[in-house]
């Protein structure tokens, strides 16, 4: 008893350890079976997908599980998705829309839809440059085209004329240039600035077909024209747009033609208020002058002090009244280029 009382320290922390250890004990034992029951079912899976990588696929038995059926089913509903779809995705009509395109049916509407695109932009305002052709310079005049070019220039006249009709319906206030890709040998000899060096890209679906544009406009003008673009029956997918302050006050006059690039344009004259007659200021009141023997008197008569004399000065001579409202939005004109992409779904497979 008495080792005890003399060692009850030593006996409460042995004590202790021996309970920490067999705790620790249990706690080993515990996750060493949980590790093994891990380990029997990491075992069991790799051996089912073993199993699964060497076992060939199971058309079914006909009756309960038809997996070729299925798989039929599935691929009927992906077509129909796609059937559907091809409303939103509306083929742009080619100029002239005929089966074959002959030279002379190019040819005629090839004048005839610029001159009429001409017309277009005169009545909504929009300038253009001189004589602009909207990238068809070099086939203009021709009677007479290289082989297999008739179609694809039909499908690009058809695709020019339908942007520029959104642009027009927007009124931007002048369209500086497009760009499209090169189709045939007529456009290697043609202004080079009207083509892109990118080509059309397809896949088992679509095919995109790149444009470029550039015009000049306001932030208003600018909305209207992305929401034509949106609501638009034909798939035009905006790509990147890029805008810009053009650092000019005077885009020239509502549909009037624009002078070429580099062109020396005559500052426009500042407005000047009209003249008006002169009225002199009306002069200041002037006290009767005061006498010294009349100040001191006054020094002693009742009431307040008479304030000390003072100079007043003329008013400035005012010049002629300012006319015309006040400025609170002074917006200027901007410099847009959008790359875009026609979308032409492609024609389905027959199966």
């Amino acid at each position: 008893m008495d080792w005890i009382k003399r060692n009850l320290y030593f006996l409460i922390g042995g004590g202790v350890a021996l309970a920490l250890m067999g705790l620790a004990g249990w706690y080993l034992y515990s996750k060493w079976q949980l590790n093994n029951e891990n380990l029997a079912k990491l075992e069991a899976d790799f051996a089912e997908l073993d199993r699964l990588s060497k076992d060939a696929p199971h058309p079914g038995d006909g009756k309960k599980v038809d997996n070729i059926g299925e798989a039929k089913k599935q691929q009927k509903e992906l077509r129909d998705f796609i059937q559907k779809g091809r409303k939103f995705f509306l083929r742009i009509p080619p100029i002239p829309d005929v089966p074959k395109v002959d030279d002379h049916a190019l040819s005629t509407a090839l004048s005839h839809t610029i001159d009429q695109m001409r017309k277009d932009a005169t009545n909504a305002s929009v300038g253009l440059q001189q004589g602009y052709d909207f990238t068809f310079q070099a086939e203009k005049n021709l009677v007479s085209f290289s082989p297999n070019s008739q179609d694809p220039l039909a499908a690009q006249l058809g695709e020019v004329r339908a942007i520029c009709d959104i642009l027009f319906q927007a009124k931007i206030n002048s369209l500086d240039g497009l760009q499209r890709e090169r189709v045939c040998a007529e456009d290697e000899k043609g202004n080079q600035g009207d083509y892109l060096p990118e080509k059309t890209v397809t896949n088992e679906l679509a095919l995109l077909t790149p444009y470029q544009l550039t015009f000049r406009c306001f932030s208003q003008e600018l909305g209207q024209v992305l929401a034509g673009f949106a609501s638009s029956p034909y798939a035009l997918k905006v790509k990147t747009i890029n805008v810009e302050h053009s650092g000019e006050g005077n885009l020239g006059p509502p549909g009037g033609n624009l002078p070429p690039p580099g062109a020396y344009l005559p500052p426009t004259p500042a407005y000047q208020p009209p003249p008006q007659a002169y009225q002199p200021p009306t002069p200041a009141y002037q006290p009767p002058p005061v006498s010294a023997e009349g100040a001191e008197a006054r020094r002693y008569l009742p009431g307040p002090r008479p304030l000390p004399p003072t100079t007043v000065q003329p008013a400035p001579a005012a010049g002629p009244p300012k006319t015309g409202l006040p400025v609170v939005l002074d917006e200027t004109p901007l410099r847009v280029t959008i790359v875009l992409n026609v979308v032409k779904l492609a024609r389905p497979k027959e199966k």
